[in-house]
């Protein structure tokens, strides 16, 4: 009868040895030191393209994403996730000189003054900083808290969450206007030192 039950003991005794050894060595191994070696490969030019943009304002901005998951009729300490994610980035406002034709540009007979009809400013695709976006807290229930173990979770929805807030925000900020005053005080300098009086006429928004 004894040896029925010793057995499983000593196999719980061994089990439990095995992981303090683990953790030993798991302990140990940020003291022998470790060393990153980069193995990539060098960029290589896939395509040049021609550039006519006058990037005439720029903004920056910062947004706290807060995304939660939850799982219908299951307490959020068995399933389910709320993450608060912080993100930087910046938005340029710019000018398409590209989209300048013959009939934007119209010269006096004497000469001496000038009519602009600018392509409407247009705001570029938020660039994320990095290193000033971050996780700042994650709550999980029990399921997904050992799912992430398994599997480490994406973090691509919060980056894509974060770039339209942010696009939002320049929308609203006036950052467009400014460009478009950048523009013309840049241009009127420049046609002024060439001897033209500069005026500008208003183009419809890009559809």
């Amino acid at each position: 009868m004894k040896t029925r039950w010793l057995k499983p003991v000593a196999l719980g005794v061994a089990g439990l040895l095995v992981v303090a050894a683990a953790l030993q060595v798991i302990g140990l191994l940020p003291k022998l030191g470790t060393s990153t070696i980069d193995r990539s490969q060098p960029a290589v030019l896939q395509a040049v393209r021609d550039l006519s943009q006058y990037h005439a304002a720029a903004g920056d901005y910062q947004v706290v994403v807060d995304i939660e998951k939850d799982v219908a009729w299951v307490p959020s300490s068995i399933a389910g996730e709320r993450t608060l994610f912080v993100a930087a980035g910046s938005v340029d406002a710019f000018i398409d000189f590209g989209k300048l034709a013959d009939g934007n540009i119209a010269v006096s007979e004497d000469r001496t003054s000038v009519q602009l009809t600018l392509p409407a400013p247009q705001l570029a695709k938020p660039n994320l900083d990095n290193k000033r976006s971050y996780v700042f807290s994650q709550e999980r229930g029990l399921i997904d808290t050992i799912g992430a173990l398994v599997e480490p979770p994406q973090q691509q929805q919060f980056y894509v969450a974060a770039e339209q807030k942010i696009s939002e925000a320049a929308q609203r900020s006036g950052l467009g206007e400014r460009a478009r005053g950048n523009t013309r005080a840049m241009l009127t300098g420049m046609m002024q030192a060439l001897g033209y009086r500069v005026t500008f006429q208003e183009s419809p928004p890009p559809q």
